[in-house]
């Protein structure tokens, strides 16, 4: 079996946690706060229920889990060679606001420095989200 070594990296929202879903959970509003899947995401053509975005690494598609009260927002990137990375993300109430939860996974091969380049990157897109729904009610 194997584990690999995790962090995860959590941000409050001053907004309520229905609405933090209700945007985050929209793969059409991922192109506002989460830099890592390019300019957008578009519907795939030829798979139902897979998006698709044009990143530096080439063109990525990206599944979610289906809608659901739990505040689980879970997707899964493959990349151009196959390698699908699973990205566990959690919206949780915290009192009248919200905590967005995103565990990142290091990946096989991956050195300290690559980790950390990811972990930095994944604080900057909950700094967006956050900052994207405070500052205004999508």
């Amino acid at each position: 079996m194997t584990v690999h070594p995790c962090r995860p990296i959590t941000i409050g929202v001053a907004r309520p946690a229905d609405a933090v879903y209700g945007y985050a959970a929209d793969p059409e509003n991922m192109s506002e706060w989460a830099a890592g899947l390019g300019e957008g995401l578009r519907r795939s053509a030829d798979e139902d229920g897979v998006w698709i975005a044009d990143t530096p690494a080439g063109e990525v598609r990206v599944r979610f889990s289906p809608a659901n009260p739990f505040g689980v927002l879970d997707h899964w990137v493959i990349l151009p060679d196959g390698t699908e990375i699973s990205v566990p993300l959690r919206v949780v109430a915290n009192g009248d606001g919200a905590e967005v939860t995103l565990t990142l996974f290091r990946l096989p091969d991956m050195d300290d420095a690559a980790f950390e380049r990811d972990a930095a990157a994944v604080t900057r897109d909950l700094e967006a989200l956050k900052a994207r729904l405070e500052q205004s009610s999508p």
